[in-house]
Order: C-alpha cells, then structure tokens, then sequence
C-alpha cells in the first residue's frame, strides 16, 4: 500500500465555495460564513479534491481506499464488540519534553480508523487565532490536533504545527479535572496522568493509527465565532494514516466533542453536505438550520455505543420494485450513519439481493471483474452508464434517492463498481451514498433529516 502522506501532485485550482465566495487552494482561507439563523457554516472537502487545502495524492489508487475503508469497518466491529486493542503506544520521557513530563506504556482500545474517507475543513485555535486543516469525523468524539514539540512523533500535515506556548489562551488540564475522567468514555482509552500532574489522552484508531498528548483547552475558533475554555488534545504522538491534516473535529455524541461543547450556545445541532471528489466543497454547518426541508428518521438507541449515530434502514427499491427480502433482513443488525466510511455495508441478504437487481437492470451494460472488496463491477464510469434509480428508506419515512454517482463508484479508468459490500456486525450507511445530500444531525429533537441538493 503506498504512502498516504506523500505530497499531491501541485494542480492549479480555484474554488467555488458556498454562497459565491471564491479562493485560490493555497491562499489562506479562513471561512466565516453565516446564515441567517446563525448557525456557523464551515467549507467542506472532499479528502481527493484538488481543491482541498490538504488533499490526499491524485495518483492515490482506490484499492488503497478501499484497503484503509476496511480498515475503519474492522476498528467499528471491534468497538461494537468492546474488544480491546492489542497495540500499546507510550508518551515517554525525552530531554526536549517538558520537566518530568512521562507516561508508562498502556494498551490502546478500539477507535474508528480516519484519514482516506474523511472529509477537511478549516478551525482556528489559540489567542491570536490561526487557522489548521482538521478532519471532520461523525464517529469519533475528542477533538486533537498535533503540537510542538513533538515530543515523540508527529505525522507530515499541512502549515504549521499548533505551537501552545504561542497562544495566551493555551492551558493543560490537570489530572483531578472532571475533563479528565470523561476521556475514557469519548476515546474508548483510559486517561493517564503526567509526573507533573497533566491529563494524558490516548485516542487509537482501527489502522494502527493513534494520536497520544495532553489534555488541553484553549479558544477555539470557528467561522466568525470563537469560544474560550474549549477542551482537546494536543497530541505529542502522533502516528499513522491521516493524511495531510493537523488533526480531527469529533462530531458524534459525547460530553468532550466539538458539538457538545458547542451546543450550550449553538445548539445540539450540526448539517453537512458531502462534496464529490470532482465538485468544489460542501459545508459544514453547526447550529440552526431549516427544519422544513428535511424528511427525518428517528435515531436508533443501542446498548452498543450510545456516541455513535444509529438509524434503521426499512427497505431498498431497484427501479421502483422492492428487493425480494423479509422485512426483517433489514434489521437483523445494527445500522450506523458515518461520514467517515466509503463503502456502505448492508446485511448480507439485502446486500445480495440489492446486487442481483442492479445486475438485472444493467444487463446490457458489460460486466468487469470483482475490484477488492467489490464485487459487482461495469466496464465504463459511472457517469458514462445508465443506472437504475435506487432509493433506500429508513423509518419515520425518511429516504435517499441515489443518483449514479451515489450507486456507483469508479475504481479505475475503465471499471465502476457498486458501491455497496456485506456487513459483518454492523450495517454502515456510508459517504459515497450521502454525497450531495444536505444531512442534519438534530441531536436534541433524536432525528437525523436528508435533502437533496445540499451542496447546490
């Protein structure tokens, strides 16, 4: 598999983002868009977009996509399974570290593998602010950033490494800070505590990856607002498959995520739309939004992982005829919504069948061998194919009516594929089918909507 951190190739682009506003990739945007409900309303991009202020390598293949995909779906089937991790990881003692600044190695539980599925943005950090590149992740819940000194390892990103002393706002969190103890709840890993009485995080991912630092609070900047006191990670190491970026935003549902600690002035609300690789951006909007241009699905409670977003999937349609499977084939498991997988997993009945039915209505169109974990492949691209309208409903009544480019993803030049494969203990509705939709998380009111022509 070849290195994900490698510099992309230098394209020239301009982009569109919402609202008309235009930028250069490599000018020093910092988005401070508003509507007028007032929620915030952040540029989001699609990880392989040239437009990206730290895209992924253009010549990156899609098996290594669907490598690091299979990855994140193994590290959710080990949280939902409450397995622990067998790799530890340590903060150690170095002479460029802070005084006695230590921390013994401890085994690292499950996290959700990040980086080639994610979506960027832009967040500001520090007192006086500056702007870093951030992965945006539904199914993880502390927010972290890499930060000099690097005691042990920091990953390649884009611009700058937070520098705390830098910022006059920056402070760590002691080990006896109610924060502290919520750590093992939002990262599935016991905190640790410093020699010199400094809240340690260990949040681990389903590849390997991990980001270990000190528990910290600065102001946080987003858009035109900023909030003091917000709680993060300043990870000191820092290693594995996340792209170019300098960290991640945690969207899901827990007391140390960004949305939580937002919601007491914006609201227990966020909406995204998820850009293709080839459009410009979407956005990321947390806060108000407009109730009325959604249909809803409740969200589902599970014993599980109650930060993560459950829904129930109620039936499929190929060309306006249900696929031939119980009812009960939909909810033989859990399903979860996240914006961080490619590839949507279904039961493998209704998986089967939704596969037989798109086959039988692209008869016509040649077949091409099984690509990784794909199995029903077409010769031509996506957009090139005429693919049968497909839509997935989910209870409440809620449904996404899939275009080509949700259906089908194309793995090479000459091959596209479903864009679906079994699930193993989870179903997992995916990105690839979210695209373009406008999605708005209502975590007060319980409901998760869908629109389309969000990007629009």
């Amino acid at each position: 598999m070849p290195s994900l951190l490698s510099s992309p190739r230098a394209r020239a682009c301009v982009c569109v983002y919402p609202h008309g506003i235009m930028a250069a990739r490599n000018a020093p945007y910092f988005p401070h868009l508003s509507n007028s409900s007032g929620g915030l309303h952040l540029t989001l991009h699609h990880p392989q977009s040239p437009c990206s202020p730290a895209p992924l390598p253009a010549d990156l293949p899609f098996s290594a996509v669907l490598t690091h995909d299979d990855a994140r779906i193994a590290s959710l089937a080990a949280r939902l399974a409450k397995t622990p991790s067998s790799r530890p990881t340590a903060l150690l003692d170095e002479s460029s570290s802070p005084a006695d600044e230590s921390l013994a190695s401890v085994p690292l539980g499950p996290g959700t593998s990040v980086g080639v599925g994610n979506y960027v943005t832009r967040m500001g950090l520090g007192t006086p602010a500056k702007s870093y590149v951030m992965v945006v992740d539904t199914g993880s819940s502390l927010t972290w950033l890499q930060c000099s000194p690097c005691v042990v390892s920091c990953h390649r990103q884009s611009g700058p490494v937070f520098n705390p002393k830098a910022s006059s706002s920056y402070a760590s969190v002691s080990c006896s800070a109610p924060q502290c103890s919520d750590l093992t709840s939002a990262t599935l890993n016991p905190a640790a505590c410093s020699t010199s009485n400094v809240c340690v995080y260990q949040a681990s991912y389903g590849d390997s990856s991990f980001s270990v630092g000190y528990l910290s609070k600065d102001t946080v900047s987003l858009g035109s607002s900023s909030m003091p006191n917000f709680y993060y990670g300043c990870g000191q190491d820092n290693e594995g498959l996340f792209g170019r970026s300098a960290g991640l935003i945690g969207l899901a549902r827990n007391k140390l995520s960004l949305l939580y600690q937002l919601a007491p002035t914006m609201g227990y609300s966020f909406s995204y739309c998820l850009p293709t690789s080839s459009s410009s951006s979407g956005y990321l909007s947390i806060g108000s939004y407009n109730p009325g241009q959604y249909s809803y699905t409740p969200m589902a409670s599970s014993s599980l992982d109650d930060s993560l977003y459950f829904i129930k999937l109620t039936g499929i349609t190929v060309a306006g005829k249900s696929l031939s499977v119980s009812s009960s084939a939909y909810s033989s498991l859990p399903t979860i919504i996240d914006s961080g997988t490619v590839i949507t997993r279904l039961p493998t009945g209704v998986y089967s069948a939704l596969s037989k039915a798109v086959a039988a209505a692209m008869k016509g169109t040649p077949r091409a061998s099984a690509f990784s974990i794909l199995d029903t492949c077409f010769q031509g691209q996506a957009s090139q194919l005429r693919a049968p309208a497909v839509s997935m409903a989910f209870a409440g009544g809620a449904a996404l009516k899939l275009a080509a480019r949700n259906l089908l993803v194309d793995v090479d030049s000459a091959t596209t594929c479903l864009a679906f494969a079994p699930a193993r203990s989870a179903a997992i509705i995916g990105n690839t089918q979210q695209q373009t939709f406008s999605v708005v998380y209502d975590v007060k009111s319980n409901k998760i909507g869908f629109a389309a022509g969000g990007c629009s």
